[in-house]
């Protein structure tokens, strides 16, 4: 039988044997039988390149159209089966197959409750850029010039002069420009310090900061809006008191501590045996970053407070490394579902 009457027959016999195929396997014998490595069809057209030029223009045509026409028909076919409940495509008699839910990561979920809280109290949450210009990072934070944060061992500069802002505080900066007094915001996001990686540091975590100016702004204001804060993300059995300390952005400053819930203030690991786990930073906005902004210090006062998420997420829910929140082991993230 010459090449020409081959190729009649197996179009004939192949579409009588897909027109028959009543399961999915049955389809995939046919096309393995045809169409496969060693298939009828696919030895024919190996076979052309012993055919004149003009032969294989003619019947190498013919073999390529009945090829597609045959793919064509076998892929119909499959989606004709698989809407007939084929047992060959699903054996409905398998047990089902467990599927597991995604969730948010630690992290998230304390970031989205901190917000949570404080956007009951009236902040708005703004953003800024991950990349920072000293100005905003430093300078107008009211930063002097030889501060050791501004130094290459505790800062990523990278190329044209620009660094990866260490702090959110830089939000203040930018939403102190674009907009006049009342301003009640907080600013969570990314930051980044050059610092070894340990148990209880990271080169990058989160902070959420936030800040409040307005006329007649005072340390009290501070005070009942975090205390409000830490009684809801802790409990109202919570404890806490304040330590004077120094930020350039702010004056008078303090930091805000909680009595070690694991120990109750007796001592142990957690705690590192003082009773306290420090929480945040906080005071009233030093009139020279007004100055920076434009603002007139005679008029308005603020305050700000800023602190880390992965330190609240680690004292909320007792993890004893940070590094944890990072190496994206399954078996820690699933704990907290």
């Amino acid at each position: 039988m010459d090449i020409v009457g081959q190729l009649a027959a197996i179009e004939q016999q192949a579409r009588q044997e897909l027109a028959s195929a009543a399961r999915v396997d049955a389809l995939e014998a046919v096309r393995v039988k045809y169409l496969g490595k060693n298939g009828e069809l696919t030895s024919v057209l190996r076979g052309l390149k012993d055919l004149s030029v003009e032969e294989k223009k003619d019947i190498g045509g013919r073999a390529n159209r009945l090829k597609t026409e045959m793919e064509a028909l076998i892929a119909e076919r499959r989606e004709a089966l698989s809407h007939t409940g084929d047992i060959g495509a699903i054996d409905y008699t398998l047990p089902g197959r467990p599927t597991s839910h995604g969730h948010r990561h630690l992290v998230t979920v304390v970031m989205d409750r901190i917000c949570g809280i404080f956007q009951r109290m009236g902040f708005e949450i703004a953003d800024g850029p991950d990349i920072e210009t000293d100005y905003y990072n430093f300078g107008a934070l009211n930063f002097p010039p030889d501060h050791p944060a501004r130094d290459e061992h505790d800062t990523f500069y990278v190329e044209g002069g620009f660094l990866l802002r260490t702090h959110t505080s830089p939000v203040q900066i930018r939403e102190f420009i674009k907009r006049k007094p009342p301003v009640k915001i907080i600013a969570p996001g990314r930051v980044f310090r050059n610092e070894a990686v340990n148990a209880r540091s990271y080169c990058v975590f989160h902070q959420v900061e936030g800040f409040l100016v307005d006329t007649n702004v005072s340390f009290a204001d501070l005070k009942s809006a975090l205390e409000a804060f830490c009684y809801e993300f802790f409990g109202e059995g919570m404890t806490m008191r304040y330590r004077p300390s120094f930020f350039p952005f702010t004056e008078p400053s303090a930091e805000v501590d909680i009595r070690c819930f694991l120990c109750g203030g007796k001592g142990c690991t957690l705690c590192k045996y003082e009773g306290w786990l420090e929480i945040l930073g906080c005071g009233m906005i030093d009139p020279n970053v007004f100055k920076a902004v434009g603002y007139d210090n005679e008029k308005v006062t603020g305050y700000a407070f800023g602190m880390g998420i992965e330190r609240m997420a680690l004292l909320k829910y007792r993890v004893n490394d940070i590094r944890l929140l990072y190496e994206n082991d399954i078996r820690f993230i699933r704990q907290f579902r």
